[in-house]
């Protein structure tokens, strides 16, 4: 099987890259899977370019070809924060994760099972998974995992990381292969209370 990580982040090194590779090795220890890694920044001016002239670009195509025919996602994003007069509100995917979804056609990833992750300075954003990141695959018709990973900076190295990333690894693979559901079925419903305390740091 094939696990493609979209991951979005700018920096070298990026802990949204090291999020996305250590649930890529979490989801092979529970099943036998080749992984490829799609770099958004090193596809930034593509992106641009497919705006204005409707056309992707070569390693634009292979990362959309790629993406489309996996047969699940990871996809990490950097918590990017919405600022107001009195402060940071609330925090959305990056800018740059969004174009890339938004280049991909509506229907390509209907089906597709998804274990979305984000990253960010404080645990207060870990809500960007519920707020931003589950809907937007929601509207792509992707089959999400019931258990999101957010990784604050408090996070790295903490066990409370390691059990929700063992935890959402291992319901991706269970749909990778078939169990509990097969492309195009629903998720599992999960009371929001449990996905709550799944997000909460360890303490």
């Amino acid at each position: 099987m094939k696990l493609v990580v979209v991951s979005a982040g700018l920096s070298v090194p990026s802990s949204t890259r090291l999020l996305g590779d250590r649930l890529a090795a979490a989801v092979g220890g529970q099943s036998d899977v080749d992984v490829e890694v799609v770099e958004l920044r090193d596809l930034a001016v593509e992106i641009a370019h497919h705006f204005t002239n409707g056309f992707p670009g070569r390693k634009l195509a292979a990362a959309i070809d790629a993406v489309t025919s996996a047969d699940g996602l990871v996809v990490v994003t950097p918590g990017s924060c919405r600022r107001r007069a009195n402060g940071c509100s609330s925090a959305s995917y990056s800018g740059l994760f969004k174009s890339f979804f938004d280049v991909i056609e509506p229907e390509a990833l209907a089906g597709m099972p998804v274990l979305i992750a984000a990253t960010g300075g404080t645990a207060r954003h870990s809500l960007v998974l519920e707020h931003a990141l589950r809907p937007l695959f929601a509207y792509l018709r992707a089959v999400v995992v019931p258990t999101g990973v957010y990784a604050a900076s408090e996070d790295w190295g903490a066990e409370g990381l390691d059990g929700r990333i063992e935890r959402a690894a291992g319901e991706l693979a269970g749909l990778m292969a078939g169990r509990p559901a097969k492309k195009g079925a629903e998720p599992e419903v999960v009371p929001f209370e449990e996905q709550l305390a799944a997000l909460r740091p360890a303490g």
